[in-house]
């Protein structure tokens, strides 16, 4: 789904899942900044938007979800995973409950799998599961913004920023009202989000990530319940193993011209190109402040004063999830 905002002078569409929406207006640098001060909006439309209304509707995502939902009051945003029956991650969900609708945000793409499994639970429960990516599309404000949110807008506010679900009708119109501020492509918020060690299903994840690899018990997982599929795995690592691999976070060599991109290995500095692979490049960034970035995971084991290098280019690591 294309967003009108591409048709805005300098824009330059994103690639790959994010097709669809700005990567750039023209200046990435300038975008950056306008975010981390807490000016402009980022056009997310290209995420996919899910709904659950009806009088069981916490009390039904609770049993499915790996957070505590029963009682989430209205308007407090959450994040909540999906998992396989062996604790894989399948689906993250950004979520509010405006007091009669539950709201998420997904990523592109992924909303009719969502949409399909949780119909596949609904049996007794009142519940209606809807699709409204067709009809609403997700824009972000920083932190520190004091654009207004219009009324009726459902909003998802975190330490980040907020997340507005807007009608999709009236996302071209964002861009001429003064009071939002400069669009701002999406290689911005990426490079933030990157700075932020906030990971990211189907970047960070691969088919047998675990949520304590990334970082996400706590935030997305909450330990004291269960009733959800793959909660046995989520407690048994908790209580009685460690994650086979831990998120890190990669200060690159700003002498490389290209960045490592998704799945380039990681190795000892010192074993040079031959040596064992200890883990790959998930998402990389150029940032306004600390040059190009990157996040990772690597293996458990890995020292965490350890030299990397990612295909030439040298990695000094940050922990990011403990080893």
């Amino acid at each position: 789904m294309k967003s009108p905002l591409l048709s805005l002078p300098g824009a330059v569409s994103a690639e790959g899942v994010d097709e669809g929406v700005a990567g750039h207006y023209g200046d990435l640098f300038r975008e950056q900044r306008s975010l981390a001060g807490g000016t402009g909006f980022v056009d997310l439309s290209h995420r996919g938007v899910v709904t659950v209304t009806g009088e069981d509707r916490l009390s039904w995502l609770h049993l499915l979800l790996t957070q505590h939902m029963s009682a989430l009051p209205p308007g407090q945003a959450t994040e909540a995973l999906i998992l396989s029956a062996n604790g894989h991650i399948e689906h993250a969900l950004y979520l509010v409950d405006d007091g009669t609708t539950v709201w998420a945000h997904v990523e592109p793409g992924t909303q009719d799998a969502l949409v399909a499994y949780l119909e596949s639970m609904k049996f007794f429960y009142r519940a209606e599961v809807a699709d409204r990516t067709a009809d609403t599309a997700v824009v972000h404000l920083p932190a520190g913004s004091i654009a207004p949110v219009p009324e009726g807008v459902a909003v998802r506010e975190t330490p980040h920023g907020r997340d507005l679900f807007l009608p999709r009708a009236d996302l071209a119109a964002l861009a001429e009202d003064g009071r939002y501020g400069p669009a701002v492509g999406l290689l911005a918020y990426e490079a933030l989000r990157v700075e932020g060690h906030r990971p990211r299903v189907g970047f960070e994840t691969d088919h047998r990530t675990i949520p304590h690899e990334l970082g996400w018990i706590g935030s997305a997982v909450h330990l004291q319940k269960g009733c959800y599929r793959g909660q046995e795995t989520v407690a048994r690592v908790q209580n009685l193993g460690k994650p086979p691999r831990r998120l890190v976070f990669l200060h690159l060599d700003g002498s490389e011209v290209h960045l490592p991109p998704r799945g380039t290995e990681l190795r000892l500095a010192d074993d040079g190109p031959d040596g064992r692979k200890l883990g790959f490049v998930t998402t990389s960034a150029r940032h306004h402040e600390l040059g190009p970035i990157a996040l990772a995971l690597v293996k458990r084991n890995v020292p965490v004063d350890a030299r990397l290098v990612a295909d030439g280019t040298a990695a000094a690591q940050e922990t990011v999830v403990e080893p």
